[in-house]
């Protein structure tokens, strides 16, 4: 069958300019097929490395991830870094799911600068349950994606706002225990709320405790310092960040033009005026001198809250600075 120019590989004897032109770049919807292929080629076996390298490969090392949703006791937001992403995809199969991918329908897509903004208001999250039953789970939602525009296209902020959510269960399995009421009325309750396990709910209010403490954990893996040592650290680069006067901005000096005057009255204006400059940047030095040592003295005592009480029984006690920069504790 020979070729037409309707085909996609068709060569025109005119030459190159009659082709259809390479796309120098990925769609932003093409990188969420590849996210789910390479969800489906998950394992039982797959280990963390393998769910690292799958956040390395479609999230940025700052990425954040977003869920929104309601419960029963009231709206919910979770937020979780790019450090928690990978065990967040693991939950989700955690929790019986064999099958999971992405359907955007009618998205759009807005290019700025260094980023490609993808909005779908009619995003599905298709997840199939193989226990404690065979349930196929649509959850309905907004999703907002924002792309690096790069070469990698890696997702730097994910947002997924969920609305509603179905639970289908095949007719198959009805008929079967269509005799068996106990059955049917387990087949009738959710496995889901709003179509996320306990599993993944679980760990999403985990997170909450554990998006803060990010910074002590990457201190004390860098460092090798110990948890109290960690803390006593964060909490002195705090202070010292709260203490510490704000930069005042640059001026630019303004030229004026001045009239002359005479001899005797220069003379005159420019001693005064060098006796008030004096006495001025005296009062200046004094009170910046002052103004640490008033506050801080002996470079101050930090407010340490211990997990451990002390000797009075308080949990609280106070750690103090030395100028050498070592930290006393106070009970």
């Amino acid at each position: 069958m020979s070729s037409t120019p309707h085909d996609p590989f068709y060569s025109s004897p005119f030459g190159p300019f009659y082709r259809r032109h390479t796309p120098y770049m990925v769609q932003p919807e093409y990188r969420i097929y590849e996210m789910n292929k390479r969800l489906q080629s998950r394992t039982e076996d797959s280990d963390n490395l393998w769910w690292d390298a799958f956040a390395t490969e479609f999230f940025e090392d700052d990425a954040t991830l977003t869920l929104s949703f309601c419960l029963e006791d009231g709206p919910k937001r979770y937020t979780i870094g790019r450090t928690l992403i990978p065990r967040y995809f693991s939950t989700v199969f955690e929790g019986g799911v064999t099958d999971l991918y992405y359907i955007l329908k009618h998205s759009k897509e807005s290019y700025h600068n260094s980023s490609i903004t993808v909005d779908c208001d009619q995003c599905a999250m298709v997840t199939q349950h193989g226990k404690p039953m065979f349930t196929k789970v649509c959850t309905e939602g907004r999703l907002i994606l924002e792309f690096t525009f790069d070469d990698l296209m890696r997702i730097k902020t994910w947002h997924f706002t969920i609305r509603q959510y179905r639970e289908l269960v095949p007719r198959s399995i009805l008929a079967m225990h269509a005799q068996d009421p106990q059955v049917l009325d387990q087949l009738s309750k959710n496995i889901t709320r709003m179509g996320l396990t306990n599993f993944t709910l679980n760990y999403l209010r985990l997170c909450v405790i554990l998006e803060p403490m990010q910074e002590l954990m990457s201190r004390h893996k860098t460092y090798n310092l110990s948890p109290r040592d960690c803390l006593k650290t964060c909490l002195f680069q705090k202070w010292q960040r709260m203490v510490a006067p704000p930069a005042e901005p640059t001026r630019q000096p303004t030229t004026k033009r001045r009239k002359r005057k005479n001899s005797t009255s220069s003379t005159s204006n420019s001693s005064a005026g060098n006796t008030s400059n004096s006495t001025g940047s005296k009062k200046k030095t004094t009170a910046a001198n002052l103004s640490l040592s008033s506050q801080v003295p002996g470079l101050g005592a930090i407010p340490n809250c211990s997990l451990n009480p002390g000797r009075d029984g308080d949990l609280c006690h106070s750690t103090a600075v030395t100028p050498s920069g070592q930290f006393k504790e106070k009970h």
